[in-house]
């Protein structure tokens, strides 16, 4: 607000402004010089039309006062001449008392600024003169304000598309860096079996694959099962693709889970022959580094996004706040005027406000990020967020209870934020038909601290809380979900010490809750 308010006043049309006087009537031109001597005007005068028009071309006033009645092209016309030439100007009439059509055909032909009758008041010409340079000056800045939205569109514009070509280069990148990691794999012996598939039974295997099961070659069995070798159950692994692979003649694969282990099995059945070729591959460390990349590819794109657009909403934000402020200020304004220039300014605040924490949401975590901090500030941040969301959905109720007063817990509000939105984002699309409430609340409970998201949606079926977060597991069609999200978010979790509780009932909703420990030097506060 300084900074617009030292430029609005180094730049005053009250003292460079250009005035033209027209009228047919010396002393009149001469009156009202000497009345407008004191605003320090630049003033040329004419006294018919034709020569005004001329005056017009080399002088360019910001404001033209002209009388009514003048001899050839009366005033009307003549404003009317002005306005085809210099729309910008602001034109001023000087009419009789008997020219009240006048004034009604200037209005609608020459769009006159304001009137002034005769005899005029002095103190009236001066403030109605001062009022035509004030609005030239705010048309001639909505219009630089206009200029430098269309710059900034396309400077958005430019890094927009430098976006996308950032975006696509680590896309390729990432390709790049999967496709040596698997090169690198590849390079390395692969454990594999020749299996009868009668009764999974080990026929051949290789070094690899007794190292797998931590045995010598040696050992290698001719008639014992291969899930009973390899990982001591007495049944076939659940995701074993031999039996597919045998049905249809060609190569299959599963993923089977062991020992908190996953691997990716393959099975390439022998033409005419009840024997297969399996493949073992453990792909633990790759699911882990694939979701890594993931968020971290996710993460950097709504980081440069978020600070693009941030940088570039910013400024015409500040340039709304600080002309509403300005004009709200100005004598004579109506109560309606005020009433929607406050609207304006709460509104602009509003979207600060919006891009404050899509910054705090974007914002890598880095250990030094970490502090003490205000939960139910951070989870009021994240709400914020995802109100914006909701603006398409009318029939989704989001309520907030957030306690003030609880003790600060220590860790990233970035991350953590990260996961409220992520819970959010599950309760929402558990809602049937996106018709529901969304419930978000903060508290304390003994010495940890908590923050909880209810849905009224339709719940989790028993059999799969067990799974809800694992990698890669989801309940929801293909194309709605990756399964990485609640795992993120128990990783995050985790990281800060704290615990998910799940409490849900099938067609009534869920609510998940996350308890947060309170440093030790402030478990005894109140």
């Amino acid at each position: 607000m300084g900074t617009l308010g030292a430029q609005a006043q180094a730049q005053d049309p009250v003292t460079r402004g250009r005035l033209l006087l027209v009228d047919d009537e010396e002393n009149i031109l001469k009156s009202i010089r000497r009345v407008l001597r004191r605003g320090e005007w630049e003033i040329e005068t004419a006294t018919d039309a034709e020569t005004a028009l001329r005056t017009l071309e080399h002088f360019h006033p910001e404001v033209v006062i002209s009388d009514f009645r003048m001899p050839g092209m009366n005033g009307v016309e003549f404003l009317n001449q002005v306005k085809l030439q210099a729309p910008r100007a602001q034109r001023i009439m000087l009419t009789g008392q008997a020219d009240q059509q006048a004034i009604e055909e200037a209005i609608n032909r020459s769009e006159i600024f304001r009137f002034i009758s005769k005899p005029w008041n002095d103190s009236h010409l001066v403030l109605t003169v001062k009022s035509a340079f004030e609005q030239y000056a705010l048309h001639a800045e909505n219009d630089r304000l206009y200029r430098v939205t269309q710059e900034q569109n396309a400077e958005l514009k430019h890094l927009n598309a430098d976006l996308e070509e950032r975006v696509a280069l680590r896309t390729r990148l990432l390709s790049t860096a999967k496709r040596e990691w698997e090169l690198s794999f590849d390079c390395m012996e692969t454990p594999l079996a020749v299996v009868r598939a009668r009764d999974f039974a080990v026929r051949r295997a290789n070094v690899a694959y007794a190292q797998v099961a931590r045995r010598s070659i040696e050992e290698v069995p001719s008639d014992v099962p291969c899930h009973q070798y390899l990982f001591g159950r007495d049944t076939p692994c659940a995701g074993c693709p031999l039996p597919s692979a045998m049905e249809t003649g060609k190569g299959a694969r599963g993923e089977v889970q062991q020992g908190g282990r996953s691997y990716v099995v393959a099975a390439y059945p022998f033409a005419g022959d009840d024997r297969a070729v399996c493949t073992y591959r453990d792909v633990t460390e790759e699911q882990a580094m694939t979701r890594r990349l993931i968020e971290t590819e996710k993460m950097a794109a709504v980081g440069q996004l978020a600070g693009g657009v941030a940088h570039e909403i910013n400024n015409p934000l500040g340039g709304i706040l600080a002309f509403a402020q300005l004009m709200s200020r100005d004598a004579g304004r109506s109560e309606s005027d005020l009433e929607s220039l406050k609207l304006i300014e709460e509104s602009a605040l509003r979207c600060k406000r919006i891009v404050e924490s899509l910054l705090k949401f974007s914002r890598h975590s880095r250990v030094e990020d970490r502090r003490l901090f205000d939960l139910s500030k951070c989870v009021e941040d994240a709400a914020v967020l995802f109100r914006a969301q909701l603006k398409s959905m009318p029939k989704v109720e989001m309520k907030l209870g957030l306690k003030d007063g609880l003790p600060k817990v220590y860790g990233d509000p970035g991350t953590l934020a990260q996961v409220v939105l992520n819970l959010l984002q599950n309760g929402l699309q558990a809602l049937p038909n996106a018709d529901g409430r969304l419930s978000l609340e903060t508290g304390r409970e003994g010495d940890r601290t908590f923050f909880a998201v209810t849905d009224t949606g339709s719940g989790i079926e028993e059999k799969h809380l067990p799974r809800i977060f694992e990698p890669s597991f989801t309940t929801k069609p293909p194309g709605e979900g990756t399964g990485l999200g609640l795992s993120i978010a128990y990783r995050i979790v985790q990281d800060h010490g704290g615990t998910f509780q799940v409490d849900t009932h099938v067609g009534q909703g869920s609510r998940f809750t996350v308890y947060l420990p309170i440093p030790l030097q402030l478990e005894r506060l109140p």
